[in-house]
């Protein structure tokens, strides 16, 4: 059974109670193996809230004892913690970041197959002394890689952003030819071998109103994003624009690619959220494994009142199986070709 470890992460917001309601569902065991990064009095805690979900945890010592048919749970601490429940606080980021941390360890050293996070509060991370803006910057380090790509998926729209969680007024100064290009390749990679997409088709935005028309309204699409594009092209990938994004997605352009990419967050994640109707999923592409989470945050303003929906989580689970096999998949039918030719050239020369 394939092996999926979930994060906590913040326990004063909502995250738990949807781990707890995705994992419900007694069908989602015979997919795969759950495996949770927490403590069992925390998880105890938030169950008492989601009075109708009966689930039990079996508590291992580590993720080589999973059991299947089981749901997991890894205790990454003994402490006995303050739960706030809808406030951001230092303890908050600290647990969140332990259960990281462990789950991080674990998926480089083989021991699961993929990651699934809860969500995560900044403000409370910072609080932690936690580092790194959020979970795609703290895994992209993990994992050793200059550059991943955010990317948000679901059955009928993928979207990736060129820059992550910067402030508005430094995306123009942090764009520039070789990294759009890079999260261009790292995006059409990704298609291939985590999607089975064959030739993939994807649609770049512009960064300014009308994509500068013609540089009347700044010049990043001639300076940076366009000649990223050709050079992609030139290398067989099958990119196209620079779009104007308000007419790419009002007119259903964005219906004949199979992946965008966007500048900054909001311009991707606004129109991916509304025409996705809380149905997408946020995975980092570009790592040497899969990790997955809801498309949806802490939600302070709902912890505690049962009132979370489980199922972004539980898309998040099955992607991250998903995604999992397809890679497993393409890399066996790689090498298997690979076989195929080695044998037939030492036919011809035998």
């Amino acid at each position: 059974m394939i092996k999926i470890g979930i994060t906590i992460g913040d326990i004063n917001g909502i995250g738990p109670e949807v781990i707890i309601k995705a994992l419900s569902n007694p069908m989602i065991l015979n997919s795969f193996t759950p495996i949770i990064y927490a403590s069992y009095k925390v998880l105890s805690y938030h169950k008492n809230i989601v009075k109708e979900s009966s689930i039990g945890f079996h508590t291992i010592p580590n993720a080589a004892s999973a059991v299947d048919n089981k749901i997991n749970l890894i205790s990454c601490w003994n402490d006995n913690v303050n739960i706030t429940l809808g406030k951001a606080t230092a303890d908050g980021g600290k647990y969140a970041k332990i259960s990281m941390e462990k789950a991080l360890d674990d998926i480089k050293s083989g021991s699961i197959d993929a990651i699934v996070t809860a969500p995560i509060n900044k403000n409370a991370m910072q609080q932690a002394n936690f580092p790194f803006p959020g979970h795609t910057e703290f895994f992209t380090k993990g994992d050793q890689k200059e550059e991943s790509l955010m990317l948000l998926a679901s059955d009928a729209l993928r979207v990736a952003v060129v820059t992550n969680h910067i402030p508005l007024s430094q995306v123009a100064s942090s764009i520039n030819k070789d990294l759009i290009l890079n999260k261009i390749q790292i995006l059409n990679k990704t298609l291939i071998e985590d999607f089975g997409i064959e030739r993939p088709v994807i649609g770049v935005l512009g960064l300014n109103p009308h994509a500068s028309d013609d540089s009347t309204i700044g010049n990043e699409e001639e300076n940076f994003i366009r000649p990223a594009i050709i050079e992609a092209k030139k290398s067989g990938i099958m990119a196209a624009g620079p779009y104007s994004p308000d007419g790419f997605f009002a007119s259903g352009l964005w219906k004949k690619v199979d992946a965008v990419l966007a500048m900054y967050h909001d311009q991707g994640l606004i129109p991916f959220k509304a025409l996705t109707f809380g149905g997408g999923v946020n995975f980092t592409a570009g790592l040497s494994f899969i990790r997955t989470s809801p498309d949806h945050g802490t939600a302070y303003e709902i912890a505690g009142t049962n009132k979370a929906d489980g199922a972004s989580f539980r898309q998040a689970l099955y992607m991250a199986y998903d995604l999992v096999r397809n890679r497993k998949d393409y890399f066996e039918s790689r090498e298997n070709a690979l076989v195929r030719r080695e044998k037939k050239s030492e036919g011809l020369n035998a």
